[in-house]
C-alpha cells in the first residue's frame, strides 16, 4: 500500500522543477533585449561624441567595446538567454565605465 497523495505544494499542471511562469519568461527576454538595444545605442553615442574631442583612443574604443557587448546580450536575450544576457549587460557597461574613468 504505497499509494501516493498528492499533497505537495505544487499541482499536476504545474511542473515543480519550472520556478517560473511562460509569461515571467517573455517579461524577462523582453526587458533584456530592450535594455540591451539601449545600452547599444548609448554606448554607440558617446563613442561618437568622445571620438569629436580630443581623449585618447582608449576612451571611444572602451565605450564602442561595451556597446558590442550590450548588443550580444540584446541578442542572447531575445533568443531566451536572460541569465547571460543580463551578465553581459553588466560587464558591457563596466567596460563603458572603464573608459568614461579614462577619459
Amino acid at each position: 500500500m504505497s499509494a501516493r497523495t498528492d499533497s505537495g505544494p505544487h499541482s499536476d499542471t504545474e511542473d515543480p522543477d519550472e520556478e517560473y511562469g511562460t509569461e515571467d519568461a517573455r517579461r524577462a527576454r523582453w526587458t533584456a533585449t530592450a535594455t540591451g538595444a539601449l545600452l547599444t545605442l548609448a554606448g554607440l553615442a558617446a563613442s561618437l561624441i568622445r571620438l569629436t574631442r580630443s581623449a585618447p583612443a582608449l576612451v571611444p574604443s572602451a565605450y564602442a567595446l561595451g556597446a558590442a557587448v550590450c548588443a550580444l546580450a540584446a541578442f542572447l536575450g531575445s533568443r531566451g538567454r536572460t541569465r547571460r544576457a543580463l551578465w553581459l549587460l553588466v560587464a558591457g557597461v563596466t567596460v563603458m565605465a572603464f573608459g568614461d574613468q579614462a577619459d
